[in-house]
């Protein structure tokens, strides 16, 4: 089962990811994190990966729609602690992710 927490400070939003993300949870975990960054308008959205035991391509799903939403909002989305084999996708898709630490 995946979860997410946050935690906000000024213009920044970080969503917590943890558990396995597959296409049973994104749709949940999406949900959750969309309403939030409406509720709050952060100008950064970092999405922490640090929790996250399993990731299927529904995971990257969930950070390119984040990254659109984002975008939409004339924010940035930060991805931190992503997955090793997550990596050189989000090169190719220019999402600025950050292997550990705080954006």
């Amino acid at each position: 089962m995946a979860d997410v927490t946050f935690q906000s400070a000024g213009e920044v939003l970080v969503a917590y990811l943890s558990g396995e993300i597959d296409h049973h949870t994104a749709q949940m975990l999406r949900q959750r994190i969309d309403e939030t960054t409406l509720r709050q308008l952060p100008r950064v959205l970092v999405l922490d990966f640090g929790g996250v035991s399993f990731m299927d391509s529904s995971g990257v799903g969930l950070i390119l729609g984040r990254q659109r939403r984002m975008m939409q909002l004339e924010g940035k989305l930060v991805v931190q602690h992503p997955p090793a084999a997550v990596e050189r996708m989000l090169q190719l898709a220019r999402v600025a992710y950050q292997k550990g630490g705080q954006a």
